[in-house]
């Protein structure tokens, strides 16, 4: 790597140049930088807004899952048939199927190699347990904290090998000459005073893995640190892929966590409360009082809403948004019972006896945790919440994005040279088996690290381009410094109004008025924003970016509503006129962003066949890696 400086309009800026560029620092940032340094490009820079910031350091459950193939002696699996479940999501292509399942066991031992701690037997082997949309007992985990856990030891592996980090340096844009990436302009996060921290890089491969877009809600299960940054990569020309699927679920968010599993299993009291403090149960207002119960101990295992589980435990999520829109906060009271719980033979079978074989008998909720998972309840404490004496605030959430910038098999992009792994890409359908996003982020990222090792192409250089990239920023955030209007306040409003109307509920309407609204904004954005301080810019510039996100998101919620009605994570309210319609296809929506979003749909690509003589796969590898 060589750093310098150059000089535009008379004035100086930093410029790097590097042959790889990884953008972020969670799992998958981590994983591609170790991946590529023991793949021999040791020429590889690390940027990231905030080394403890992202998703994967800060976000669990209180089981957090890893799927991967079964390694467990008494669970027969094979490669196809991980493929196969992967692929049923819908919307999901076979190649990248394949991949992620091909290549899970190698991502998999890599972890346990680095020290993450996934449980064996006494006699080493990998035990699992079934995940939801799992037929093999393929999941495991580390704990609440696994993806920590992932990143932490990815970390380590970096610094021991001394790949550059460059920490506080947001990255904004990339540099695009005739659709191959050529570098990446940055704002130095502690330099915002020096020509507002503008730093350039320019690179042969940058791989992006600043994790979902979070920025695009306000009611959000993410960690506070993380917003995403995928609009850089829409507004460089790269293509979304499913952008309208997403998970939704009940999550605490005074401090943002999924409330899922044991958490529901234990069968709390769930209230809520008016402006004047007076309390109610009220899931009887919604649901028929004899599958209250049993809805709510699934509602530990179904987790995201689905269209599908209604009638069914997904009812739970609907009143209590229910509740939330009147105005009212809704709680989970683990100190107290439900009123319809009398006893452990009161409740449905199918929680009676989980409890019994769980041993948790116990005469209250939180008792029942204590038993079960004593570490969710710590989890809470740790947090400033102390749920064996206060109740825990909910609401139904923005978790995941299933969709994303779309990618290959090798985790590119339509953009030669740009890639994207972890949760920003577009890997996943309408549905996938829980844990499979964490198995993602190591294969697309090491997948990427490959393409970038093996692919034989000339180096490409073009200062000129990143200078006209940096030129462009200089020029909206000055513009913004003499800017006086209210984008920030719509910006923030068009959150609200993304929770509201284009979740887990989608009002088709409203989401063509969005979009509008969004359009409308992004063409004045810098005019309007009204930057007062340089400590302002980061916030401006990932609101912009997480703009772009929500208008290629609405792009494709429209189209899918049109089109499917309710489906996977989301109910529309023009359901009734498209029932069954277009039920059996299984297709991507595309989104592009020229002058506007705009999208539409492909067949998925098969899983593909393969020629499993051993001879002609030997000759391919040598080929296509020049091993010899």
């Amino acid at each position: 790597m060589k750093k310098s400086k150059i000089v535009i309009e008379n004035k100086s800026f930093d410029i790097y140049s590097v042959e790889n560029i990884v953008i972020g620092s969670g799992c998958a940032a981590f994983n591609c930088a170790d991946w590529l340094y023991d793949l021999g490009k040791k020429d590889t820079l690390i940027l990231t807004e905030g080394i403890n910031s992202g998703t994967s350091r800060n976000a669990g459950s209180d089981k957090q899952t890893y799927y991967k193939l079964s390694l467990a002696s008494d669970a027969p699996d094979s490669v196809q048939q991980m493929a196969e479940t992967l692929f049923s999501g819908r919307g999901v292509d076979g190649d990248i199927a394949l991949a992620e399942a091909a290549n899970s066991v190698k991502c998999f031992m890599k972890l346990a190699n680095s020290g993450v701690g996934f449980p064996t037997n006494r006699y080493g082997e990998y035990v699992g347990y079934k995940t939801d949309h799992d037929p093999r007992c393929r999941a495991t985990s580390a704990g609440p904290l696994t993806s920590k856990d992932m990143t932490e030891a990815l970390e380590r592996n970096v610094r021991a090998k001394n790949i550059l980090i460059l920490d506080r340096m947001l990255a904004v844009s990339i540099a695009v000459k005739d659709k191959r990436a050529v570098g990446v302009v940055a704002v130095n996060l502690d330099k915002l005073n020096d020509n507002y921290g503008i730093t350039l890089f320019e690179c042969q491969n940058a791989v992006l893995a600043t994790g979902g877009p979070a920025g695009i809600y306000k009611n959000v299960v993410y960690p506070k640190s993380q917003s995403g940054m995928s609009g850089m990569a829409f507004a460089a020309g790269a293509c979304g892929a499913n952008m309208q699927e997403w998970q939704y679920g009940l999550a605490s968010i005074d401090f943002r966590w999924n409330v899922s599993g044991t958490y529901q299993q234990v069968l709390p009291r769930y209230v809520s409360v008016d402006k004047d403090g007076t309390e109610r149960e009220f899931l009887q207002d919604y649901i028929d009082e004899d599958k209250i119960l049993l809805y709510q101990f699934r509602k530990g295992y179904q987790w995201p809403f689905t269209s599908s589980n209604i009638p069914g435990s997904s009812e739970i999520d609907i009143a209590v948004q229910n509740e939330c829109a009147k105005g009212r906060d809704v709680f989970m009271d683990f100190i107290h019972n439900p009123y319809l719980f009398k006893g452990t033979e009161s409740l449905p079978e199918e929680a009676r006896n989980y409890l019994v074989s769980s041993g948790a008998l116990q005469d209250t909720p939180i008792e029942r945790l204590e038993h079960m998972n004593p570490a969710a309840i710590k989890l809470y404490k740790d947090n400033g919440i102390d749920i064996t004496r206060e109740k825990l605030r909910v609401a139904v959430c923005a978790q995941h994005c299933n969709g994303g910038i779309g990618v290959d098999s090798d985790w590119q992009t339509s953009i030669n040279g740009l890639y994207v792994a972890g949760e920003a890409a577009g890997t996943f359908g309408v549905h996938r088996p829980g844990g499979a996003a964490l198995n993602s982020t190591q294969v697309g990222s090491m997948r990427a690290a490959e393409h970038i090792a093996y692919k034989k192409e000339e180096s490409v250089h073009d200062t000129e381009c990143v200078v006209k990239e940096a030129q462009k920023l200089y020029a909206r955030i000055k513009k913004a410094f003499s800017a006086n209007g209210e984008s920030l306040d719509e910006a923030e409003r068009i959150r609200s109004d993304m929770s509201s109307y284009a979740a887990n509920i989608r009002c088709v309407g409203k989401i063509r008025e969005l979009q509008s609204r969004v359009e409308a904004l992004i063409a004045k954005f810098f005019d309007e924003y009204e930057l007062r301080s340089v400590d302002d810019i980061p916030l401006m510039l990932k609101r912009y970016d997480s703009l772009i996100t929500t208008s290629a998101a609405l792009s494709a919620m429209e189209l899918a509503a049109q089109r499917y009605g309710s489906r996977g994570s989301c109910m529309t309210d023009n359901n009734d006129s498209l029932l069954n319609r277009h039920e059996d296809e299984n297709c991507i929506v595309v989104t592009q962003i020229q002058n506007g979003a705009y999208s539409f749909v492909r067949k998925v690509h098969d899983i593909p066949e393969r020629d499993g003589w051993f001879e002609t796969a030997w000759a391919d590898y040598k080929a296509r890696t020049g091993r010899i």
